[in-house]
């Protein structure tokens, strides 16, 4: 890590590719860590599923961990009647298993079910308390912008969220501006404008910002950790979804975007650099 390279969400290009930092790190990670990084990638491996359920043709990325004869084992593990003992992390199996039906379902959006799946299989195997408090984190954020947008359009917000939990259950007993979530999470300020932006490249982009911040925030002072490394990867892959935006135009929205959050979520005085 200290050989890494200094990144800043307003950085024009990244400062290296998740696939190079991933190669440099192999050598050096333990078991515990190589299991604990592999939660990252398998979002990848979670959205290529999802690609290969709806078109068996579809091209498939290289970012995660399994490669596209391996999926196919997946899907084919998924065919079985008798679901047994699989390699492969049960959400995907069991998702790729339900897929038929939950076709069926009014409303069903594959990629946003196998998302909060996702997140909850990371929740259930991070031995680590700051990848578990990202997982949660994902989670939460997904369930509220979900539940504020469905009140905006007059729906009941209570049948859009999923998971468990406190969130979760307060979104569907309150019916408060903010569900009341502001006594329970310090970052409900920050995401109501969020939600509220009309333009959804633009709330795409708030929405990085705000997860870069905490991630800052979480790995401040411990620079050497796993959890930095992991927060690291987490922040290349953030510069990576964004290096096809105009550089110059990109910097300016990033940094007027960090400047805003910091200041409607009132981030500690040493996560402002001047």
């Amino acid at each position: 890590m200290a050989g890494a390279p200094t990144i800043e969400l307003a950085d024009a290009k990244p400062g290296m590719s998740v696939a190079d930092m991933r190669a440099q790190l192999e050598p050096e990670l333990t078991d515990a860590d190589r299991r604990l990084l592999s939660l990252l990638f398998l979002r990848h491996d979670a959205e290529n599923l999802v690609a290969l359920l709806k078109d068996p043709e579809a091209e498939v990325t290289a970012d995660g961990l399994y490669s596209r004869e391996e999926y196919g084992q997946i899907l084919q593990e998924a065919s079985e009647i008798d679901l047994g003992a699989s390699k492969y992390p049960a959400f995907l199996v069991d998702f790729a298993h339900q897929y038929p039906d939950m076709q069926q379902q009014a409303g069903f959006f594959a990629e946003d079910e196998m998302l909060i799946r996702y997140y909850q299989y990371g929740i259930s195997q991070s031995s680590d308390s700051m990848v578990r408090q990202w997982f949660q984190l994902n989670l939460d954020v997904t369930n509220i912008m979900t539940a504020m947008i469905a009140r905006k359009q007059g729906w009941n917000a209570s049948e859009y969220v999923r998971g468990e939990g406190e969130v979760v259950d307060m979104i569907r007993t309150n019916d408060s501006h903010d569900f009341g979530l502001g006594a329970l999470l310090d970052y409900t300020a920050a995401i109501m404008p969020i939600v509220d932006e009309q333009d959804p490249v633009e709330k795409e982009r708030r929405l990085d910002a705000f997860k870069w911040l905490w991630l800052d925030e979480k790995t401040f002072a411990d620079t050497f950790s796993v959890e930095a490394v992991f927060a690291y990867l987490c922040k290349l892959e953030i510069q990576e979804r964004w290096a096809r935006l105009d550089a110059e135009q990109g910097r300016a929205t990033f940094e007027q975007i960090i400047n805003d959050l910091r200041s409607e979520a009132k981030v500690p005085e040493e996560f402002i650099r001047k």
